[in-house]
C-alpha cells in the first residue's frame, strides 16, 4: 500500500479508501465485514461512510451502513486501526426522511451524535458536508445557472464556528466539505483564515476518466491551498470495468439495479469507455486497473474511494495502488477525452 497525510495533519491515510455505500443494500452485513477485513489485511486505513447510506437512500434502510461499520468496529476491536471519515446529509427531497433543517448548529451536532452512535466510537476522524445547502450544478447538472429565487443565505462562517464547537469536544478532529464547487471552497478557506476557524482539508468528490471537471478550477484551488481530493466513483459506476461493455454485468450490478444513474451509461460515457478499454487492453491492463490507476496519479489526489460488492472486484481495486501509467498511456487518454470531454460530468 501507498500512504499519503491528510493535508494540514499528521493522520497517515492509505491511498486507497474503502468506500461503503453498497453495504445495507447491495451487499449484506457479513459481506461488509470481509471487505472491510480484507481492505485492512490489504493495507487500507481509510473508510469513507455517510449518515446517507447505503445508496439509493430510503427512509428504511438510512444509515444502516454507519451501524454496519460500528458493528464491526465492536467485533474486532480495529476502530484505533482506521482513520474513519463520516459525513451530515446535504438538504433536499432525496433527504427529507432524514431531516429539513440543513447544516444548521442543531442539525450539525444531531448528525454527529446520532453518527457516534451508530459507528460506536467517541470520535469521528474527519467529518465532511455531504454538498452544498446553496442551490449550485452537482449530481450530473454540467454548467451552472443562477436561480436568484433560492433562498440560501451566506453562513459559512457560521457552519465553521459549529463545526469548531464540535471539534473542540473532541467529538470530531477535522472537517471537510463534498460535491463543492470552486466559489464555495474559496469562501470556507477565507473564513478559515480571516477568522481563526477550523480549515476544509479535503474535498470530496467525483472523478473519473468519464467525469475530469475537477481539473478545471478545482485543480488549482486543491493544489494552491493544499484541500486534498478524496476521489469517488473512479469506476463510473462500474462503467470503467468494461462489463456493461462485454455484457458480462451481474444482475445486482449498480446500474442495472439503478438505472436512474444514467450519466455514466450514456451513449457518449459508452463510446468513451470503448476507447478506454481498447487502451488498456492494449497495454496489458483491465480497464479497471487503469481508470483507477489514471485517479491514484493525479497530483491533486489525497486517496481513490473504491468500493465493490465482491472480494474479487475489492482485491483488483486496491492492487491498482502498485500500477504506474506510463507517458504513453497518459497522453492515449488525454486524445480520447480530447474528443469525448467529460461524458458524465
Amino acid at each position: 500500500m501507498k500512504y499519503t497525510t491528510l493535508p494540514h495533519t499528521d493522520i497517515k491515510v492509505s491511498k486507497i479508501c474503502l468506500g461503503t455505500m453498497t453495504w445495507g443494500n447491495q451487499n449484506t452485513q457479513d459481506e461488509g465485514f470481509a471487505q472491510m477485513d480484507m481492505a485492512l489485511h490489504k493495507g487500507v486505513n481509510f473508510f469513507d461512510v455517510a449518515e446517507l447510506y447505503p445508496v439509493p437512500a430510503t427512509a428504511e434502510t438510512y444509515a444502516d451502513t454507519e451501524r454496519i461499520i460500528g458493528n464491526w468496529f465492536t467485533k474486532t476491536g480495529n476502530r484505533d486501526k482506521v482513520v474513519l471519515a463520516t459525513k451530515i446529509a446535504g438538504p433536499g427531497d432525496y433527504t427529507a426522511h432524514i431531516r429539513t433543517t440543513g447544516f444548521s448548529k442543531a442539525s450539525l451536532n444531531e448528525a454527529v451524535d446520532n453518527s457516534l452512535k451508530r459507528l460506536q466510537t467517541d470520535y469521528i476522524d474527519l467529518y465532511q458536508l455531504h454538498w452544498p445547502e446553496r442551490q449550485t450544478n452537482t449530481f450530473g447538472i454540467r454548467d451552472y445557472k443562477h436561480n436568484p429565487n433560492d433562498g440560501w443565505e451566506d453562513n459559512f462562517n457560521e457552519i465553521l464556528h459549529n463545526l469548531d464547537e464540535i471539534i473542540k469536544s473532541g467529538k470530531i478532529r477535522h472537517v471537510g466539505i463534498s460535491n463543492e464547487k470552486a466559489w464555495g471552497t474559496m469562501r470556507y478557506l477565507e473564513e478559515s483564515k480571516t477568522h481563526n476557524l477550523p480549515r476544509m482539508i479535503t474535498i470530496q468528490n467525483a472523478y473519473s476518466l468519464l467525469c475530469r471537471p475537477f481539473e478545471g478550477d478545482l485543480a488549482e484551488v486543491a493544489l494552491r491551498e493544499n484541500i486534498g481530493l478524496l476521489a469517488y466513483s473512479p469506476m463510473a459506476f462500474g462503467v470503467l470495468s468494461g462489463k456493461y461493455i462485454k455484457g458480462t454485468a451481474a444482475d445486482n450490478a449498480r446500474l442495472k439495479l439503478f438505472p436512474r444513474f444514467a450519466r455514466y451509461s450514456s451513449d457518449q460515457s459508452t463510446e468513451a469507455a470503448k476507447h478506454y478499454l481498447k487502451i488498456a487492453e492494449d497495454n496489458g491492463m483491465t480497464l479497471a486497473q487503469m481508470a483507477l490507476a489514471f485517479v491514484n496519479q493525479r497530483p491533486f489526489v489525497t486517496s481513490n474511494i473504491i468500493g465493490a460488492t465482491n472480494l474479487k472486484q475489492l482485491e483488483e481495486n486496491i492492487d491498482s495502488v502498485n500500477i504506474e501509467l506510463s507517458k504513453e498511456v497518459l497522453n492515449a487518454i488525454d486524445v480520447v477525452h480530447a474528443a469525448i470531454p467529460n461524458p458524465a460530468p
